[in-house]
């Protein structure tokens, strides 16, 4: 009896790359709307609120995109 070979597996799948990439997008963004603060020191709406609740959310997404399966009726 020969022994068999398994194929590589990629440790994501498809999906969990289109979360990550989702993921970084929002983090841009975050960054971004933080740095378009026109108020001084950015104390403004965007640098102290919307930019941090931007960047929370990317950061929830990338732990999303680690955590999910690629194939939900996979067994590990």
């Amino acid at each position: 009896m020969q022994p068999t070979t398994l194929a590589p597996r990629f440790a994501f799948g498809p999906r969990n790359y289109r979360l990550m990439w989702a993921g970084l997008a929002v983090l841009a963004a975050g960054f971004i709307t933080m740095m378009l603060d026109g108020a001084q020191y950015g104390e403004g709406f965007l640098g102290i609120t919307l930019g941090p609740i931007l960047l929370v959310v990317g950061f929830i997404i990338e732990f999303a995109a680690i955590l999910v399966r690629s194939n939900p009726g996979e067994v590990v």
